[in-house]
């Protein structure tokens, strides 16, 4: 595996090394070993899939807040999304900033998020899987985030005549709103 810094504190780009041959190829996505040479918990206790039917499905910007902060794995198994983190931590010193990439089927790069970065997608193609590894079980009465489309964030999302964003994703707070993390 290849780990890519981000701008973002603890963020990596994580970039499958295929071993291919004529019958295609074999390569790890995931070592607690490697991830640990990088300072990376690679302990992953969950894992989630989303499956999105068309392009322009929107999901973010979300989180789960301390005491259940979870580090994800981020990968796409079918598609492509335009994913999208943002650092909520005030001690960061890239507090604030957002981080984008493209992941896709073909690509097979995955984006490791750490705790206290929210994190968002917009599909690109109709038939998105997103497939997410946690170092946490998912705990609702800690689960938040920020508004998509806050001005003062600034994610520069692709354009998209048909966005489609669920009513909980609309009323997330803004991020003057949202309350000390």
């Amino acid at each position: 595996m290849m780990f890519t810094r981000t701008p973002i504190e603890g963020a990596w780009l994580v970039d499958p090394e295929p071993l291919a041959d004529e019958r295609g190829f074999f390569a790890r996505t995931a070592c607690v070993d490697a991830f640990a040479d990088h300072g990376l918990n690679g302990r992953f206790v969950q894992q989630s899939i989303s499956r999105n039917t068309r392009a322009g499905i929107l999901r973010g910007m979300h989180l789960q807040y301390e005491p259940a902060g979870e580090d994800k794995l981020v990968r796409v198994t079918t598609g492509a999304i335009f994913d999208a983190i943002l650092d909520l931590r005030p001690y960061s010193p890239s507090y604030r900033q957002w981080f984008s990439v493209e992941l896709t089927a073909q690509n097979q790069r995955a984006l490791y998020i750490p705790r206290g970065v929210a994190h968002g997608f917009q599909t690109l193609t109709d038939l998105s899987e997103v497939f997410y590894q946690m170092t946490v079980p998912f705990a609702p009465a800690h689960s938040g985030g920020v508004r998509w489309d806050d001005p003062e964030i600034g994610i520069a999302w692709p354009p998209c005549q048909n966005r489609l964003i669920s009513a909980k994703d609309m009323a997330l707070p803004s991020l003057t709103a949202l309350s000390a993390y």
